[in-house]
């Protein structure tokens, strides 16, 4: 069975998500996710190195074979732009410190992955990541800097080849057809 350790992260200049997922054969586990506070920082250069030296460490503890990195979207403002483009560089160039492969992906791309819907919310991203992931309630995350990075990881996953399903579905119809004690219905008056 071939294992595999993606190391997801989420770039952020307050809050930078991480989370690493374990792929046995065509089944992926959260191994961790959590995040980097950067709050109470206000040196943007202190900043870059603390996020190095985190990347670095969830690195040496985790030893991913491959990162996923989402990258940056592309808002008005130039400065935010810069500076995310900045954190995600230091994230980025700690894998390349520890020869990682990096693999970058758009949001839109891990929401449509994880949801089947490019305009996903966090929370829907983060719930279906729940039970794709089978994390049971009081494991998951408190940030969705942390499941969106665990998403970055688990869309990287589904990149390497379609995860294995006991059944197989021609579309949402035919998944209704098949899965009728999972519909909910509104109370009977």
């Amino acid at each position: 069975m071939t294992e595999k350790i993606i190391l997801g992260i989420d770039p952020g200049t307050s809050v930078m998500g991480y989370g690493v997922i374990k792929v046995a054969g065509q089944k992926a586990t959260m191994q961790v996710a959590g995040v980097i506070d950067l709050r109470k920082m206000s040196d943007p250069y202190l900043k870059l190195g603390h996020i190095f030296e985190r990347v670095t460490s969830v690195i040496d503890s985790y030893l991913p074979d491959e990162m996923a990195i989402e990258a940056p979207f592309y808002g008005k403002n130039v400065q935010s732009m810069l500076k995310l483009g900045r954190a995600q560089g230091v994230a980025i160039a700690a894998a390349i410190q520890r020869d990682i492969p990096i693999h970058e992906y758009a949001p839109l791309k891990i929401k449509m992955a994880i949801t089947g819907n490019g305009s996903a919310s966090k929370e829907q991203v983060a719930g279906m990541l729940r039970r794709l992931l089978q994390i049971p309630e009081d494991h998951m995350p408190h940030f969705l800097d942390a499941t969106d990075a665990l998403g970055a990881a688990y869309c990287h996953f589904m990149q390497m080849g379609r995860p294995e399903s006991q059944v197989s579905f021609k579309g949402w119809k035919d998944y209704v057809n098949k899965n009728q004690e999972r519909i909910c219905r509104p109370p009977s008056k």
